[in-house]
């Protein structure tokens, strides 16, 4: 009976030492560890106890912190790796059942789940906040998380990219009930999740390799709506017409717009520029509402924030005693690039901008070709420079490779534009000289992409 004169918080620390110690024993595999979600769940299972094991194709920063942490992780695949004691076996969306590794884990009958599948268990948990949309999502999940912690919530917190709050990880570990991911659409991966939350940022024409047309996309959104269930709440971009376009909300909605009152506020602390982060704050400060957090610990968590890894992250740097500033930038989808250039120009509104853009996939510089040539002529740049699409493994076809490529790209924007302001190169060193030999000083370098272009700034 002692326990009835236990406060909450006590039962809850006990119980999370109960579950430390019987977890401590217990082994789990990830194939594909060195993923940026399926690396967060690695180091979920690692603080809460488990021995953590798992293998990638390549070594990474990513890898190697979670070595840091006490994982033990081979690089490359080995049958050998899978040995019977292992208890669940977790793997990338990436892995197909050729794996050596997954057919091994098969014929031991280890139990064997996706990345979101083994996420959606925990949504289930726990009280979940699930952040979805086109863009936005990766960025809103961290202002959420952040208000969530200075509101003094203490959430878990799963997403999609690197955080400086979070010492430059995409995983924190909470000791409260809530628990703040961001839950991508590919490939329906969002439908293993139950949130008493859910937020929309944004529906567009993406990952048409798996959705086919943007109906198909609506369809997966409608679907992840339902999973809400009618007692949770749902916070949407009033402004997306494709949002919009869905039917049957039959739950509780709450919209955001920059025509709120609170957009100007958001414009004067925002640290990253752009309107389309002040829609991620909107959605953030949505959230906050419905959990009674006071507007004021949102404003100053969101005055505070630092911006996102490769989300408009900012660095001096000099060549030759040139100065120049170096902007990393994840956008990778037409209306991605956009937003972000026209924020860039905000900001920099008397600067020289150059663009250095590496398409991602082959699949999707296909599908949207017509998007990227319409965008780009429009674009407040002064010049842009194309290099190799980066090729993702498992998810190309050769028939596509034919079809497409950043020369071809390079030809079509340039026929809607100034021939001396678009140029093709045809690897990223070549780009970096190209750079180095015209720069005077005093530009703005973006490096855009979703691909190894994180590494360009190694190159000048």
């Amino acid at each position: 009976m002692l326990i009835i004169y236990l406060g909450l918080n006590k039962i809850f620390s006990i119980s999370r030492v109960f579950l430390y110690n019987t977890q401590m024993n217990k082994k789990v595999y990830f194939i594909g560890i060195g993923g940026i979600g399926i690396s967060a769940l690695a180091q979920y299972y690692l603080a809460n106890g488990w021995q953590v094991f798992g293998s990638d194709l390549v070594k990474s920063g990513t890898t190697d912190n979670l070595k840091k942490l006490g994982a033990r992780i081979c690089i490359g695949e080995n049958a050998k790796n899978i040995e019977n004691d292992i208890k669940k076996v977790i793997i990338s969306p990436a892995i197909k059942e050729q794996n050596p590794e997954l057919k091994r884990a098969r014929e031991l009958k280890i139990p064997v789940q996706t990345y979101p599948e083994a996420l959606g268990d925990l949504s289930q948990e726990n009280f979940t906040i699930a952040i979805s949309g086109a863009h936005g999502k990766s960025t809103t999940t961290a202002m959420v998380a952040l208000i969530l912690i200075a509101a003094g919530l203490d959430p878990t917190v799963v997403v999609g990219t690197k955080l400086k709050e979070f010492g430059n990880s995409n995983f924190r570990i909470g000791k409260s009930k809530y628990l703040v991911i961001e839950a991508c659409e590919y490939e329906d991966s969002f439908l293993n999740y139950l949130p008493k939350i859910g937020v929309i940022t944004n529906i567009d024409k993406e990952h048409l390799d798996y959705f086919k047309n943007l109906n198909g996309v609506l369809n997966s959104f409608q679907k992840f709506v339902a999973k809400i269930g009618k007692n949770g709440v749902l916070v949407l971009n009033g402004e997306d017409k494709n949002i919009k376009k869905l039917k049957n909300l039959n739950i509780k909605k709450i919209y955001f717009s920059l025509k709120q009152k609170e957009a100007e506020k958001i414009r004067q602390i925002l640290k990253v520029p752009g309107d389309y982060n002040i829609r991620n704050a909107l959605a953030a400060l949505s959230v906050a509402r419905t959990l009674k957090i006071p507007d004021k610990v949102s404003f100053s968590a969101l005055s505070e924030f630092q911006g996102t890894w490769r989300r408009f992250e900012i660095e001096e740097k000099t060549f030759k005693n040139k100065k120049f500033t170096y902007i990393s930038d994840y956008a990778h989808h037409p209306n991605e690039i956009k937003a972000m250039l026209k924020g860039a120009r905000e900001k920099y509104p008397d600067k020289k901008i150059w663009c250095i853009f590496q398409p991602h996939q082959y699949q999707r510089t296909h599908y949207l070709f017509k998007d990227f040539v319409s965008v780009f002529p429009k674009a407040p740049v002064d010049k842009l420079i194309l290099v190799p699409i980066y090729s993702v493994f498992g998810r190309e076809t050769n028939e596509i490779k034919k079809k497409v490529n950043s020369s071809k790209l390079a030809q079509k924007i340039k026929e809607k534009t100034a021939a001396n302001k678009v140029f093709y190169k045809n690897s990223l060193e070549k780009a970096a000289e190209f750079i180095k030999t015209n720069l005077k000083g005093g530009e703005i370098v973006i490096a855009m992409g979703a691909g190894d272009i994180y590494d360009f700034k190694k190159l000048i």
